[in-house]
């Protein structure tokens, strides 16, 4: 396993970190524990996870697998997400669900301390401080150690990196932003500003939902039990979404994986995957195994070295800071700014 420090943080992380989004969901307690327990013996000290997955299942059969383990593992979960349907402040980036949510995953957990405590999405109604306040109160209560976010955008982390300077508060140190073949508009402003301010990188779906393993050919029907097949019909922006992923270009980067897997005796996956932990700036892709197999083959991306030729190869398909199927619309980056934002 490869090491990389985890930004400004000086803390080394492996190159690989472990989603647990299936865990104690798609994934069973006893086939999750087993998947957790071999990522730590091949070397994956980093595991990520959210309160919402599975509505807090998953951070129980994280914790249950860290037992005895847990000083030897960087442990990351997130915060934003609704928790109960009949609660309306059981949501958002507020002090009250921050403070709220970290005690009850902190308990889901089996745990005293979170090493990284992530805000899942920027939230516009909230100002920044009043999150930043919050996070900061909860560092110097040793509930947690280091700060970050998902699919922020990069003016959004610039803005709360300032707000943290003016207020003397802890800052954010990681972004988790969606990065993969088909969406690498992170290289325009993102992956710049992380490099420059030490934030470390940690793109969540680097295989594109799966569809870039392979297993989806072109003119062939979508089988019926991918987690596609629901969603291409749909009006919405998933819909639309999904649709882009069965494009002709999107195709296109199949073709050229699919050549050079061959020429690496690796899979595509493994391909996919060792191309955004090669990316200037990526600290730690994260996978999301549901099954053993899936594991060992994410495993198999670790030590993959591409050639000026290779990443060329992949550019003339899959065009550097475009994107073939965009992650960041609709829902997930839905801002509306307030009337005073200070």
């Amino acid at each position: 396993m490869e090491y990389r420090d985890f930004g400004r943080t000086g803390v080394p992380v492996s190159m690989i970190c472990l989603g647990c989004m299936n865990f104690g969901g798609k994934t069973p307690e006893d086939e999750s524990i087993r998947i957790i327990h071999h990522a730590i013996d091949q070397g994956v000290n980093f595991l990520d996870t959210a309160n919402v997955y599975t509505r807090g299942e998953s951070e129980k059969v994280t914790g249950k697998a860290l037992k005895g383990k847990r000083e030897k593992i960087f442990l990351a979960t997130k915060v934003h997400g609704r928790m109960d349907d009949d609660d309306v402040m059981a949501a958002g980036n507020s002090r009250r669900h921050i403070i709220e949510q970290c005690e009850a995953s902190l308990k889901r957990l089996g745990t005293d301390y979170i090493d990284l405590y992530q805000i899942h999405r920027p939230e516009s109604q909230t100002p920044i401080d009043e999150t930043l306040r919050a996070l900061d109160d909860l560092i110097r209560a040793g509930k947690v150690r280091y700060v970050g976010t998902s699919s922020f955008t990069a003016w959004q982390i610039m803005e709360s990196l300032w707000a943290a300077k003016e207020l003397g508060l802890n800052r954010f140190v990681s972004e988790q932003p969606p990065y993969h073949l088909l969406d690498r508009s992170v290289e325009r402003e993102l992956l710049p500003m992380a490099r420059t301010y030490g934030i470390a990188v940690i793109p969540w779906s680097p295989l594109a939902r799966g569809f870039l393993t392979g297993k989806y050919k072109r003119g062939e029907d979508i089988p019926g039990d991918s987690r596609f097949a629901g969603e291409i019909n749909r009006d919405d922006t998933f819909g639309k979404r999904t649709k882009q992923h069965f494009s002709d270009m999107a195709y296109d980067v199949l073709g050229v994986l699919e050549e050079l897997a061959q020429e690496k005796s690796k899979s595509m996956s493994q391909v996919a995957l060792a191309w955004v932990a090669a990316q200037p700036g990526v600290t730690s892709p994260i996978i999301g195994p549901r099954t053993m197999e899936h594991l060992e083959d994410n495993l198999g991306a670790v030590g993959i070295t591409f050639s000026e030729d290779d990443l060329q190869r992949l550019d003339d398909v899959a065009a550097p800071e475009s994107a073939i199927v965009n992650y960041y619309t609709g829902q997930m980056m839905d801002f509306k700014p307030p009337q005073h934002r200070w």
